[in-house]
């Protein structure tokens, strides 16, 4: 045994010295990349025997990741974290291919069958799409959104504990990147115009970087009262949600405040248990409103002039500017651009992420502004629903819009039925955070991305892994206890 065992020692030792010699050698001959070989061997040891640790990696580098893009490299990659989410998915298509065995009950989820359809419509779309290539590669990077953490994360979240741990692992980068921007605000005034580009490298838009903060505060508003946590942890939480709350005023993000205005509202028809004919009549009275006096409100919003501004009571005054507010007119033009495209392929769309490269000759000059280009290479359609139906056609919009509906649902039966406090909690959290991106979706798209592709699709994971893995076994522990 101890001639094993110093054989072996030998052995390590001599492949040690012979790496470092080796890459001595690289390293002297001005050859860098020699030197990830041993965080390449790191992350494939993770993805073979620990695959929960290198989810939580990839949750914790995503705020911090610097979007790579260049004419150089032919595509947009966001390091480290998207060729870490390729070679999961690649893993998981390979488990799934030649060892079956995922969770049935996953599955055949409502939710994971809504998505399923979701993907093989926007894969047919590939198909049909005017640009293949980028409709494919568009497909797959939003393959390697959702099966890490949508698929693999309800398997991660099999354990309660891991459904807190994913959460604090993006905010605490998240609270990094916040020091740095106010750090980055101070430097430059506090005005709404540095607002716009000191958060960069790690988000590139303002607005991306509020949506990702809006997402998280009605969780970590949710962990204040949270009964089931010591007085420590509900400490830090009000500490982080007052932190995150001056981040959203500093970001000057409209759409953000909007969004967080709703859910809470959509928090107070949950926690009151409003009944769900009186919101339909409710909503029902509001459009019929709006329609009845469409014109007379298209006339006050039009005389309303004023600019996004530093000041804060202007900056919300100008949400209602379509007359001379940039940003909002620029919006307007990208929709109206998507809605003559899908007019023109209803069906089967442009392709898949090819919006921003065929929108160009779908704008017109009157609704051009000082930031529209006439190459139409500006971006996206800066909506996460009128985006689809340019892209894939009517059933882009449907296929996304029943992903939305089986979540919503659920959401409303964890909430409704569940006996235990604190799935309730994370339930109504977790989807309070949802409501925040869904709303925001209407003005801006990120899924795209990796900063809010990361918490969507995980937070939709956490959702069915309640109620598959959770909220059924808590159910029964309680009625054991309410008959004691």
């Amino acid at each position: 045994m101890a001639v094993t065992g110093s054989f072996r020692l030998k052995w390590f030792y001599a492949i040690l010295i012979s790496f470092i010699a080796i890459g001595c050698l690289f390293l002297a001959k001005e050859i860098f990349w020699i030197a990830l070989i041993p965080v390449v061997l790191g992350v494939v040891f993770l993805a073979m025997f620990a695959m929960d640790v290198l989810l939580m990696l990839i949750v914790f580098c995503t705020p911090l990741a610097i979007n790579l893009e260049g004419k150089n490299f032919g595509l947009a990659l966001s390091l480290p974290t998207e060729p870490l989410m390729a070679g999961v998915m690649l893993l998981f298509i390979i488990k799934i291919v030649f060892e079956g065995g995922f969770d049935r009950r996953v599955l055949y989820h409502p939710v994971s069958i809504m998505i399923m359809i979701y993907l093989a419509w926007m894969l047919l779309t590939c198909f049909t799409s005017t640009m293949i290539v980028v409709s494919l590669k568009h497909f797959i990077a939003k393959l390697w959104f959702i099966c890490p953490f949508y698929f693999l994360g309800t398997q991660l979240f099999r354990d309660f504990k891991n459904i807190r741990k994913f959460i604090w692992m993006y905010i605490i980068p998240l609270l990094i990147v916040i020091a740095y921007t106010i750090y980055g605000h101070q430097q430059h005034g506090w005005t709404q115009k540095a607002a716009h580009m000191v958060m960069w490298p790690f988000y590139n838009d303002h607005t991306a970087y509020a949506a990702a903060i809006a997402m998280f505060l009605p969780i970590t508003i949710g962990f204040i009262f949270d009964k089931d946590a010591d007085s420590r942890t509900r400490l830090i939480s009000g500490a982080v949600s007052m932190i995150f709350i001056i981040a959203m005023v500093l970001s000057y993000t409209r759409a953000a405040w909007i969004s967080l205005a709703i859910a809470l509202t959509v928090f107070f028809i949950f926690y009151f248990r409003i009944r769900f004919i009186v919101v339909f009549i409710a909503m029902s009275t509001l459009l019929i409103l709006f329609f009845t006096f469409q014109t007379q409100i298209m006339i006050k919003l039009e005389r309303n002039r004023t600019q996004s501004a530093t000041d804060f009571n202007k900056h919300l005054q100008s949400i209602s500017n379509i007359s001379t507010d940039a940003s909002n007119l620029e919006r307007i033009n990208r929709w109206h651009s998507a809605m003559r495209m899908f007019e023109e392929k209803p069906i089967f769309g442009w392709g898949p992420g090819t919006y921003q490269f065929k929108y160009a000759p779908y704008q017109q000059s009157k609704e051009k502004t000082i930031i529209s280009t006439n190459a139409g290479d500006a971006g996206t359609a800066h909506s996460e629903y009128i985006g689809p139906l340019a892209e894939s056609g009517v059933l882009g919009l449907v296929t996304f819009a029943l992903v939305l509906v089986a979540v919503i649902y659920l959401a409303i039966m964890l909430y409704s039925y569940s006996l235990d406090r604190e799935i309730k909690m994370f339930s109504l959290s977790v989807f309070l955070g949802l409501v925040t991106y869904l709303v925001h979706g209407a003005l801006n798209n990120f899924l795209d991305t990796d900063k809010a592709s990361v918490p969507f699709w995980g937070f939709i994971g956490i959702l069915v892994a309640l109620d598959v893995y959770h909220a059924k076994e808590r159910k029964h522990k309680s009625v054991k206890l309410l008959e004691k």
